[in-house]
């Protein structure tokens, strides 16, 4: 029982739709469908994508990931300026860890 119909009007709604639209009519019909289902699907993806981003943008205060990185850098006491964003990264990742094991 599909949505609370039974065989009998399964096989009445089946028999209207190859009246209405005929046996080669339906096929094309099922296709568009499954392109209208998938069309969907990517529509959703890209909605859910863009929320993530739109989070971690919030999450971020409308700063660039440079801006609370030299943030970071001058939190921990480093001046970033010159400084490759590689190194930088590394500098502020041993200092913090030293940060936190100084505290404990």
């Amino acid at each position: 029982m599909v949505a609370g119909l039974g065989p009998l009007e399964l096989a009445i709604l089946l028999g209207l739709f190859f009246v209405l639209f005929g046996a080669q009519r339906l096929p094309e019909l099922a296709n568009a469908l499954g392109r209208s289902k998938g069309e969907f699907q990517k529509g959703l993806a890209q909605t859910n994508q863009l929320a993530s981003t739109t989070v971690t943008d919030l999450e971020a205060g409308g700063r660039t990931p440079d801006q609370v990185l030299i943030e970071r850098a001058k939190a921990v006491g480093l001046d970033p300026a010159g400084m490759p964003v590689e190194e930088l990264k590394e500098k502020i990742k041993a200092l913090e860890s030293l940060n936190t094991k100084d505290e404990e």
